[in-house]
């Protein structure tokens, strides 16, 4: 199976907003790939961000070496709780400004990946997918630069609130359909659809 999951550390990357998905180029990192383009990437998903201190909690888990990159992630911060973040946050990150905008949904292409049974919904049950990001501005990011939240939303839908609104939970989708300009259009638009058909 062709999968963009396999990540390998770099030094530095630069990101850029890669357009619609579907039709844009991708992935906001200059140099990835995304393979399937009809449900990753594109600009509300250009740069996919988890959490070192994840990575091992998994480690642990699984009895495996999980270097930084090992679950598909474009950066791999460390001392950040990146599922505490908040939905429409804006980080900058070396000379880059990049916003949260959704949870990771477990694929099909990561359980193969990780060869481990049931792998999607005992990643789900967790509920800590790490974060996509949009870039706000272009730039580079390197090994080392720290995260600094520039902006917070009052609102208070986290990372995992608006996952568990992606997987069911009527009362989340409704909070996140309350705040307008988010969450990806078409995420509203299917959210709305399961809410009000």
């Amino acid at each position: 199976m062709d999968t963009g999951i396999v990540k390998s550390p770099v030094e530095a990357i630069e990101v850029r907003a890669p357009g619609p998905k579907g039709s844009g180029l991708g992935s906001g990192v200059v140099g990835d790939e995304v393979v399937d383009g009809r449900h990753h990437g594109g600009d509300w998903q250009a740069v996919y961000a988890f959490a070192r201190e994840e990575l091992d909690h998994w480690a642990g888990v699984l009895g495996a070496d999980l270097p930084d990159g090992a679950f598909g992630e474009n950066l791999t911060t460390e001392g950040l709780d990146v599922d505490g973040a908040v939905i429409g946050e804006v980080w900058r990150v070396g000379t880059a400004a990049l916003r949260v905008t959704a949870p990771r949904i477990p694929c099909r292409a990561f359980a193969t990946r990780l060869g481990v049974r049931g792998w999607v919904r005992t990643f789900s049950e967790r509920g800590r997918t790490g974060a996509y990001l949009a870039v706000v501005e272009p730039g580079q990011i390197r090994s080392g630069d720290p995260v600094e939240v520039l902006d917070r939303p009052a609102h208070g839908i986290t990372v995992p609130d608006s996952f568990r609104a992606l997987m069911g939970d009527d009362e989340q989708a409704r909070r996140l359909l309350d705040e307008p300009d988010i969450f990806d259009p078409r995420e509203r638009a299917r959210l709305a659809d399961r809410l009000w058909p």
